[in-house]
């Protein structure tokens, strides 16, 4: 019994190798990638267009500071500086951020409604 229990195991172990779990992983690459759920976890907000750690969007902290300092846009209600619809030069300086970081351009992002 314990060896049909052994052999069994050992089937059900080579099966699921060949199969997978049934979710793929993603491909190593060097730069992120825009995707459907936020994780938080890498350089780039790519839901937002900017560093993740100065997103005001996606950081509560970060958006407290900016308006206390006055850089917020209240019609797109997000900070002034990451505002790209009345600021588009500042969706390039942040994007050149991106591209010195990793050589390309960076994914598309959200945009505020005009």
């Amino acid at each position: 019994m314990l060896r049909s229990s052994f052999v069994t195991g050992l089937a059900v172990a080579a099966l699921l190798s060949l199969t997978g779990c049934g979710h793929s992983a993603a491909p190593a690459t060097s730069t992120p990638t825009a995707t459907s759920g936020h994780t938080h976890d890498g350089w780039w907000c790519a839901e937002h267009g900017v560093p993740e750690e100065e997103c005001a969007l996606c950081n509560a902290k970060v958006s407290e500071d900016l308006k206390k300092a006055g850089d917020w846009c209240e019609k797109h209600n997000r900070p002034d500086s990451q505002c790209f619809v009345c600021h588009p030069e500042n969706e390039a300086k942040f994007a050149a951020k991106y591209e010195a970081k990793y050589g390309t351009k960076p994914p598309k992002h959200e945009t505020a409604t005009p």
